[in-house]
């Protein structure tokens, strides 16, 4: 039996290397709706030149769709480590849960109507509390229904978008709106904060009433729930007698995942192609990319290189939130008002510079604090009780 080279101290290296990893692709991701009317544009045509379309082309390829199943299975994977240490501490875990998903929707609720409207953590935690209902089941039961849960409705779904297609191309759903993007640029370029957060509020209503729960209830609860199954397997914490499956699960996932979201390049755009492209195609490559985490953080080669992802990934939130806070700063009037005036390929080297910063900030953190200040708060508001948060302080 070799050395568990997964955890250290009590936590799994693996997981806060995936976290870190997902913080790039959703930043990556989210920074197209920081500065440009991402979801009233076709970004293929918005931007000019090559430079910008293959780098639209590789964001939608390989990381849009890829990273918040990988950051929902991570939630998920989380709450049942966190369930099973506090039940061996003998707490009870439902308060201590209910506590945090609570303070967790405080949060996001202040950063999707005070700062960006493109919040994930609302969705997390109202997700969250209907995953408590299943928490305690069996691995097996909880890959099965999660599986099903995801799988079944959003294939019903897909047919439901092909046969829309079918009849007049898709065109009642389009999102594509000019008047509703000039609008949006001339609101955050040149508005004052009251006005931008009334924008804001509403622009965050449109996707996230009913219809958006029902959504959310179909694609993240069912990833919560299959990461928690990988995480009553011990799925990243004992790796050395599964290393050849799991490469071969990553080679098959990756494989069979990028040709899904290689269809609409390859057959047309449609509304069919594009939700299978984001839903099916999007989680598979997620679940790859958290396999090669895995197996690459068996190799001790690698750790000076993974550390600054493991940094990063241990204070997620608020390097999640930063994100948020630095980018509407840039692009927002009350900052530096430059909504609608970057290209794709600008806003993807930005995202990059500033995510460096971050892995740089964050290996500076983690050795003299043991929580990210968001956790801190977190963490003290869980348990109802200050932690420690600065390394060698009683």
């Amino acid at each position: 039996m070799g050395i568990n080279r997964q955890v250290s101290g009590n936590r799994v290296v693996s997981i806060d290397r995936m976290r870190g990893f997902s913080l790039l692709g959703i930043f990556l991701v989210n920074m197209i709706s920081f500065h440009s009317p991402y979801f009233y544009i076709n970004p293929e045509t918005w931007w000019d030149g090559n430079t910008n379309l293959f780098t639209y082309q590789f964001i939608d390829l390989f990381i849009q769709a890829s990273f918040y199943p990988l950051f929902s299975m991570l939630f998920g994977y989380g709450l049942v480590i966190l369930r099973e240490r506090t039940l061996d501490k003998g707490l009870r875990f439902y308060p201590l849960a209910l506590r945090r998903l609570s303070i967790l929707l405080l949060i996001g609720i202040i950063h999707a109507f005070l700062i960006w409207e493109g919040d994930i953590l609302i969705t997390y935690a109202v997700c969250g509390f209907a995953f408590l209902l299943f928490i305690s089941w069996s691995a097996k039961r909880l890959l099965i229904a999660g599986l099903g849960l995801y799988i079944v409705p959003n294939i019903l779904l897909l047919l439901m978008l092909g046969a829309a297609s079918a009849v007049d191309g898709g065109a009642g759903f389009s999102m594509y709106d000019g008047q509703a993007a000039e609008q949006s640029i001339t609101i955050y370029q040149t508005e004052s904060y009251a006005e931008i957060t009334n924008h804001r509020i509403s622009e965050w209503y449109k996707n996230n009433n009913l219809v958006g729960l029902f959504f959310y209830l179909i694609t993240i609860l069912p990833l919560f729930m299959i990461g928690a199954g990988a995480a009553k397997l011990r799925l990243f914490e004992n790796l050395q007698d599964k290393m050849r499956g799991i490469a071969i699960a990553a080679a098959v996932l990756a494989t069979l995942g990028l040709l899904i979201k290689a269809i609409p390049y390859l057959y047309g755009k449609t509304l069919m192609t594009d939700y299978a492209q984001d839903v099916f195609g999007g989680a598979m490559v997620a679940m790859a990319y958290a396999l090669i985490i895995a197996l690459i953080s068996e190799l001790k080669r690698f750790d000076r290189l993974f550390y600054p992802l493991e940094a990063a990934g241990r204070s997620s939130i608020s390097n999640y939130l930063f994100q948020s806070v630095v980018s509407t700063l840039i692009f927002y009037s009350y900052g530096l008002g430059y909504y609608g005036e970057m290209s794709i390929f600008s806003g993807t080297m930005l995202a990059l510079g500033i995510y460096v910063i971050q892995l740089a900030f964050s290996s500076w953190w983690v050795k003299r604090f043991y929580y990210g200040p968001v956790e801190w708060l977190w963490r003290s508001g869980t348990y109802m009780k200050k932690q420690r948060f600065k390394k060698g302080e009683a």
